[in-house]
């Protein structure tokens, strides 16, 4: 069916025309008389869209006390053919449907068309707004080439808007999905001059994917941009801190071959989408998560075993030997931890799992030893794995030929990191080889769970080898699916770990692991903001916040503790070898004082089960950085800052009840309070955790 046809003929549609119509519920729509520019307006939520007759569209707020978001009418979605972009449409109808089902909506389906030296070009966009997610608008475009000539496509670009600021500093935030080597902040202030393209496909060698939303705030206010498509898309979410210090936001699609846009073809944008939210980036981004899974996304259910703290032999680093990683053990289930991880070095090569010879020189039977020890000190034992990696000399690629991701080139995709080369995730070879291995640890050498890693995890790039290329990119979230279904096949309670190295983790990957992580953070900054992007887009999950050696100064714990983090730790023992790596991680008795008493206080206060509240607090605007946790009928405060001497609030608080505060980790009682007037004076260095307890009546 021809697009123009498939958009304006459906069922229960009716032509709005001129005439002045008012839609009770959701959405509001009228009909601008007596003006140049006739417009259509949508009001849903707190979100007011509207379009002109040059299909240019304008988005503000009705947010009380709300500030303009955009100087005027704005081209939010334009298109580049040979070198010219067109962005002006002359509006010619429109029509308006009601959706119903499990997903019902509004949807406006509007009808433009561009004239100009032979040039006739028809836009057709279709805007929704589904019943369930107040403050958020669906919008797709297509374009029909209605000349004589073909013509070349070089971009399409949505959700196109310069949002004003209101004279703060910084003027914005922003939270960015994207994913490089730099391994940079997911949230940081703009600055003059600030430009970042947060293309979702491969960035570096090793660097790609990521979270398709792009999410910008001023005090009051926060607007988000992304798209709604169920698989990974190679587009870019740029962002650009303009000369006047209007942000400018946007998705595009680039060419970057010569694409062909013949007479009379059709080319169809993604569904994005644009949302409008008070705060920081929280709400926004949790609305997008609940409208993915309402489409279609299923996110698995938290396991309890992820919750439990970690301790990692990755202090030992890759030379570690099985005496070390033994003696440890014990002073391991001392401090109240749960799990050991055996981490990279005990395989022959990235690709060739078995037990290298000069870790374990009895073989596998040496890997199941070290497991049946693990378990007979009452701890639960995790593997190390870089799933989609192998070496060029593995037998694996020479066993099994034909894995290998193939670039245009005809060259295999190279993983810098690991010096090895990228599998294709949708080719059934190397799907049955993770499956072979998949039953090697945790069937053979049983291991309660794995922990995968590696930055190449999270994107991969074309597969020129297949007949279809982007179908490895699109498929990576099924392999990972496949993965986590194999684990928890053959061990029901298996915790999957996906753990890709300082990237921001794919969102489509999130789906099937059932514990993230903080993964490499440079800084305590990143462990708090990572787990709050985490618990908005899945609220239930096991956020880890990684080894607390990774933490500013190496034992901030406070930083994972305050969020609901689970905590983790890479200590080391004195040991009879010399190994220098783990001289810098030994837990001293000054240290096993103050790690036994942050892990006793995570198994009492378990806070990472317990429900993150993470619109209470702006984390960009906000002084002193704060986080709330609710638990039961208590809430739970972290409050973060260099230095700090002064008032702060309580938010969250239920109305006519009194609440005891308690700084639980110096044992300080403090006055109490309620949230007419939910404020105290405090004075602290780094951190203070709060606990507020209702007082019984």
């Amino acid at each position: 069916m021809r697009m123009q046809d498939k958009f304006f003929n459906k069922r229960n549609l009716f032509i709005i025309g001129c005439v002045l119509l008012v839609v009770v519920g959701i959405t509001g729509f009228t009909i601008k008389k007596g003006t140049k520019e006739p417009s259509m307006r949508i009001t849903h939520g707190n979100l007011v869209y509207e379009v002109n007759a040059a299909l240019y569209t304008r988005i503000s707020s009705s947010f009380p006390d709300s500030k303009p978001v955009m100087d005027d009418y704005q081209a939010s979605e334009r298109i580049t053919l040979d070198e010219r972009v067109i962005s002006d449409f002359e509006l010619k109808e429109w029509q308006e449907s009601k959706l119903d089902g499990d997903l019902p909506a509004r949807e406006w389906l509007v009808k433009g068309v561009y004239e100009d030296n032979g040039l006739k070009l028809a836009k057709n966009l279709k805007l929704t707004a589904y019943d369930d997610f107040p403050g958020l608008i669906a919008v797709e475009v297509e374009y029909v080439n209605l000349s004589e000539k073909d013509m070349f496509i070089e971009e399409w670009r949505n959700g196109n808007y310069n949002i004003v600021p209101q004279g703060d500093q910084p003027p914005f935030w922003a939270f960015q999905g994207s994913s490089s080597s730099r391994r940079s902040d997911w949230i940081k202030p703009l600055e003059p001059g600030y430009y970042q393209k947060n293309y979702m496909g491969m960035n570096d060698s090793d660097y790609g994917g990521g979270i398709p939303v792009t999410s910008v705030w001023r005090p009051d206010l926060n607007v988000a941009v992304g798209h709604l498509s169920l698989v990974p898309e190679l587009v870019n979410l740029p962002t650009e801190l303009l000369e006047d210090s209007k942000v400018s936001i946007g998705i595009s699609k680039e060419f970057d071959e010569r694409t062909l846009f013949k007479a009379g073809d059709t080319l169809s944008t993604l569904e994005t989408f644009v949302s409008i939210a008070r705060g920081d980036y929280y709400e926004n981004l949790a609305n997008y998560s609940e409208l993915m899974q309402a489409k279609g996304i299923e996110i698995v259910e938290p396991e309890e075993a992820a919750f439990e703290p970690i301790w990692c032999a990755w202090g030992y680093g890759r030379e570690f030997t099985m005496e070390e990683v033994i003696n440890t053990l014990p002073k391991v289930k001392d401090l109240g931890i749960d799990w050991a991880v055996l981490d990279d070095g005990f395989q022959v090569a990235e690709g060739d799992w078995q037990p290298a010879a000069d870790r374990f020189p009895d073989g596998e039977d040496a890997v199941e030893n070290l497991v049946e020890t693990i378990h007979d000190h009452g701890l639960k034992a995790k593997i190390w794995w870089t799933p989609l990696a192998a070496d060029p000399h593995s037998k694996s690629l020479k066993n099994v030929p034909g894995m290998k991701i193939r670039l245009e080139n005809g060259a295999p995709q190279f993983i810098t990191w690991w010096d090895a080369y990228y599998l294709s995730p949708t080719k059934e070879k190397t799907i049955e080889h993770t499956k072979d291995l998949l039953d090697l640890f945790l069937n053979k050498w049983k291991f309660d769970g794995l922990k995968m890693d590696g930055q190449h995890m999270n994107a991969v790039a074309p597969d020129h080898s297949l007949e279809k290329p982007e179908e490895s990119v699109k498929g990576l979230p099924d392999f990972f699916h496949m993965i986590y279904e194999e684990a928890r096949e053959i061990n029901p309670d298996a915790v999957v770990e996906n753990c890709p190295c300082g990237t921001v983790m794919s969102y489509y990957n999130m789906a099937t692991t059932n514990q993230t992580v903080s993964s490499d953070p440079l800084s305590s900054w990143q462990i708090r903001h990572k787990g709050k992007t985490y618990k908005a887009l899945v609220p239930n999950t096991a956020y880890y916040g990684d080894h607390v050696e990774l933490s500013d100064n190496g034992n901030d714990f406070a930083s994972s503790f305050g969020i609901g983090a689970v905590l983790g730790t890479k200590f080391t023992v004195p040991s009879s070898t010399a190994n220098e790596e783990a001289a810098e991680f030994i837990l001293t008795e000054d240290k096993e004082t103050i790690w036994k008493k942050w892990f006793s206080l995570y198994n009492e206060k378990m806070l990472s089960k317990e429900e993150y509240l993470g619109n209470l607090y702006d984390i960009g605007y906000d002084k002193p950085e704060a986080h709330a946790v609710k638990k039961q009928d208590r809430l739970y405060f972290a409050f973060y800052a260099d230095s700090w001497e002064g008032e702060i609030e309580l938010r969250g608080l239920e109305n006519n009840t009194e609440y005891l505060i308690l700084d639980y980790f110096n044992q300080v009682d403090y006055e109490k309070v309620i949230a007419s007037d939910p404020y105290i004076d405090v004075a602290f260095k780094d951190f203070i955790l709060l606990e507020a307890t209702p007082v019984k009546k």
